[in-house]
């Protein structure tokens, strides 16, 4: 049995960056946060979905440090770590227009 190789650690992460990008709910937090801070009422309010949902998916956007927030009056405001992220996400859906086209 041949043993799996280690990959380095920023494609790891990488990997796992895009993993999150694949949920759609994520995506939409993403694309949302990258106008304007939200409140996770807010973000479950526009996006249709429980404040569980936000709640589970913005902790993963934490831990993947994506996201930022600040408390102020027990409310919490996220907006994105980098405006790179909504640039990379605006990369992606130019890349999905163009595989359309091509069909």
């Amino acid at each position: 049995m041949s043993r799996k190789k280690k990959i380095p650690e920023h494609r790891y992460r990488a990997s796992r960056i895009c993993r999150i990008l694949g949920n759609p709910t994520a995506y939409e937090i993403l694309h949302l946060l990258s106008r304007n801070k939200r409140s996770p009422a807010e973000l479950a309010h526009l996006l249709g979905v429980s404040m569980s949902t936000v709640s589970h998916v913005l902790r993963a956007l934490r831990d993947l440090d994506l996201v930022r927030y600040e408390v102020t009056w027990r409310e919490h405001r996220y907006w994105l770590k980098t405006q790179q992220v909504s640039y990379i996400m605006s990369d992606l859906e130019k890349l999905v227009v163009m595989i359309m086209q091509m069909k």
